[in-house]
């Protein structure tokens, strides 16, 4: 028997290669199916099983694509209403792959199809738990994603929860390996450990869900201090239970290299989005007037369900060389399937040919501390509210990027102001973001408040500040 986890940082995901004698099952896939189908072949054994924990709502599953092209059953847990042909399996069916088992867990909460997969080794031996979004390290599933789709409030899916976790998962021998579906940085939890396997014992220990006195305190404990989902949550939802475009396609599509001329006129023709995935250092120096930078290496996929949000919004790309398709196949995994190309040669084409450019006003640290006037200055933290919280600068206003569409109308266009994150990726988003919308009133400052906090400028852990004046 083989257990691998396939965690991808970006979406703090893990997806699950289980293989026993010739055959194999995937829990949970990406969307993109070659690397698994590359698994399968080097392992010599035909995928029999494609098992989905829940309707995902942070990315979009590989599974119709993986189906297609190994001909293997796709399987959802009971009440589940996929509009592709799947299994809904009953609560405790038992699937086998060679000489292992795979029992259904129904354990509603997070969703009302939620399941978890409980492996029965060879020896009969109940081994692990590839828990989904019910059961995570350090958290559970929140119950707030699925109120519309199951006709309950929070409350009640909370409680639903509380039964599956204490009736179902807490019983289960201490020596059983937890696999959930995600880790720390998932917006579907809220308290997740940055490790992504543990002993079911220790969480029964560890996990403040788990550790609960009884139903209402629980409903409490996990209903407490959620952050409202990105909006492409729902998008993602629905791309997983009624289909998608076969990734094959979506990457061809958005692998079309255009001159310069080519990528300005498709751009103006179709209104699509340019999204420019280089890195904040290169983007200061010179974009694209109205592009909207999110760097690859960092969050990308969540950050551009983000801000984006309409999986349908026609998308351009700009991106460093050679990095084409893994900005295509990032965006595809968080449903932005409508990549119409990518600007052949990189930026440096489009200076090349003499078009239009734009830069960002961005100072060092070390400028700003010389310059800020504490009191007088306006500054706006873009980062969590935790991190504000923890320590910032003293009289700076908490503006999370995730929430810039809701505050960017409170900005006053007359008045200068200093924009920060940690380190500069979120407020070069947020910075590309109000230049797009015709703000050019501020200044941002380069490695963020790491660097502010090795400067001589005031910091403080007190008073939140966010109404903009």
């Amino acid at each position: 028997m083989k257990i691998e986890q396939i965690y991808t940082g970006c979406l703090a995901h893990g997806a699950y290669y289980i293989s026993s004698k010739d055959e194999a099952a995937i829990i949970d896939p990406l969307r993109e199916t070659q690397p698994y189908i590359d698994r399968l072949e080097k392992d010599g054994v035909r995928l029999k099983y494609i098992f989905e924990t829940h309707f995902h709502a942070d990315f979009v599953s590989g599974h119709l694509d993986l189906s297609k092209k190994t001909k293997a059953a796709i399987v959802y847990g009971p009440t589940a209403k996929p509009e592709f042909e799947a299994i809904v399996a009953d609560d405790n069916q038992v699937f086998e792959i060679g000489d292992i088992k795979i029992k259904v867990l129904h354990t509603p909460g997070h969703t009302m199809e939620s399941s978890c997969f409980l492996l029965i080794d060879e020896t009969g031996k109940e081994t692990a738990l590839f828990s989904g979004d019910t059961l995570f390290l350090g958290d559970v599933g929140r119950p707030d994603l699925a109120q519309k789709a199951a006709g309950l409030t929070m409350e009640e899916l909370a409680g639903l929860l509380y039964e599956s976790l204490y009736n179902k998962i807490l019983p289960l021998p201490d020596d059983i390996t937890v696999y959930p579906a995600h880790g720390a940085g998932s917006a579907c939890g809220k308290n997740m450990m940055k490790e992504t396997v543990d002993s079911l014992g220790n969480q029964k220990k560890i996990n403040y869900a788990l550790n609960q006195p009884n139903k209402e305190a629980f409903i409490k404990a996990v209903t407490d201090g959620l952050l409202p989902p990105p909006g492409y949550f729902g998008m993602n939802v629905a791309m997983n239970k009624k289909g998608y475009e076969s990734f094959d396609e979506v990457l061809k599509n958005g692998m079309t290299a255009l001159t310069a001329d080519e990528f300005e006129a498709v751009a103006e023709a179709t209104g699509a989005l340019i999204l420019d995935t280089r890195n904040d250092a290169a983007f200061v120096r010179g974009f694209i007037p109205q592009s909207i930078n999110i760097g690859l290496s960092g969050d990308f996929a969540p950050w551009a369900g983000a801000m984006i949000v309409d999986v349908a919004q026609p998308i351009l790309l700009v991106t460093d060389i050679g990095r084409e398709e893994e900005a295509i196949t990032r965006l595809s995994r968080v449903g932005f399937d409508k990549v119409l190309g990518h600007l052949a040669g990189g930026f440096n084409a489009w200076e090349l040919a003499g078009k239009e450019t734009d830069t960002v006003n961005r100072i060092t640290a070390e400028q700003f501390a010389s310059e800020v006037k504490i009191g007088e200055s306006q500054i706006i933290d873009v980062r969590k509210e935790s991190e504000y919280a923890a320590e910032h600068v003293q009289e700076a206003y908490s503006k999370p990027l995730a929430y810039i569409n809701n505050w960017i109308k409170d900005i006053n266009p007359q008045q200068h102001f200093y924009l920060h994150c940690a380190g500069g990726y979120r407020s070069m988003i947020a910075a590309s973001i109000l230049l797009a919308r015709g703000f050019r009133n501020f200044t941002e400052v380069a490695g963020g408040f790491n660097a502010i906090a090795k400067t001589v400028v005031p910091k403080t852990n007190f008073k939140c500040q966010s109404k903009l004046i």
